[in-house]
């Protein structure tokens, strides 16, 4: 069983507008846009970043928006819900302040004791404010108060055929299974950071998930460092799983591989972080682009969709 894996270190997801995704996720869910970068393997398009104020691991969520792209089809082989923690509390207010401004299938309940609200984001992704003790520090930038701040990932829900294998997979990761709500199984990283949860929900009734937007592309999970990594990856390899070599993402080293339920996972390292190339004060502002595709800056600052700050 694997001991170097933390929790989540980031979810990576799929929009139709980049404009319109900086808005909700700055505007509305109040996160600071830490970095303004393109898709690596289409530079064509944004590569978003939204989190804390440096992008902590386990706070950022990020978006790949290709413009006007058709919405995914839900179903199994996907993450089904990502979900965020805010003070307990604060579900209430969030339910008040989603309906102001306008955010589809607002509601409220309780998962495994606690309150959450549930919401749709603007490509239909399903996300989830969950109350909770939480001690990370959050952005307050956008005009969301610290007594109702979102804090950071809470956790990522598994909409999956069957839970077996998947269950296997993430107890070598170092998951451990902590308890069953309705058709929710839940795992946990004892002792990982403040996003080390996993649910798998088993859906049969459900056929095969297609990507589009809305969909999530990967979850990755934390690592402290490229040792660290390398031992992960060496470990599934020797498990039987096809990986990725190491890849430089700029601000973290990635290794990726398939799971059984069909979720694409990436590995990733806390370092070097979203301050390598910016000054924490202005974070996200900047288009920033890989070494590779910096002769394309001025064809692309004309070509991508102004954002704003």
């Amino acid at each position: 069983m694997l001991s170097q894996i933390k929790g989540l270190h980031h979810v990576t997801s799929l929009a139709s507008s980049a404009s319109g995704n900086n808005a909700f996720f700055t505007d509305v869910l109040g996160l600071r846009r830490v970095k303004k970068t393109v898709n690596f393997d289409a530079p064509d398009v944004y590569h978003l970043y939204y989190g804390d104020e440096v992008g902590s691991p386990g706070t950022v969520m990020t978006y790949f928006p290709f413009p006007h792209a058709a919405r995914g089809r839900r179903g199994i082989g996907e993450v089904g819900t990502t979900r965020f923690t805010i003070p307990v509390g604060s579900s209430n207010s969030w339910a008040e302040r989603l309906a102001a401004h306008g955010v589809e299938a607002v509601e409220t309940g309780e998962l495994f004791g606690a309150r959450q609200v549930g919401f749709d984001g603007p490509d239909g992704d399903r996300f989830a404010l969950v109350e909770g003790e939480d001690d990370r520090a959050p952005w307050t930038g956008n005009g969301v108060s610290e007594d109702t701040a979102i804090r950071g990932f809470h956790s990522v829900e598994l909409r999956l055929k069957e839970a077996g294998a998947q269950g296997e997979l993430l107890r070598y990761m170092g998951y451990e299974e902590v308890g069953r709500d309705g058709g929710l199984i839940r795992y946990a990283v004892p002792g990982g950071n403040e996003a080390n949860v996993v649910d798998i929900e088993e859906r049969s009734d459900l056929g095969p998930a297609g990507q589009g937007a809305g969909s999530v592309h990967h979850v990755a999970f934390a690592v402290e460092n490229r040792a660290r990594q390398l031992e992960v990856r060496e470990a599934l390899m020797d498990t039987g799983f096809q990986v990725t070599p190491v890849i430089d993402r700029d601000y973290f080293w990635a290794i990726y591989f398939r799971t059984p339920g069909g979720v694409l996972f990436e590995v990733a390292t806390n370092e070097p972080g979203f301050d390598r190339d910016e000054d924490r004060d202005h974070l996200g502002e900047a288009l920033k682009l890989p070494s590779q595709h910096e002769h394309l800056r001025s064809a692309l600052e004309k070509h991508l969709e102004p954002i704003g700050q």
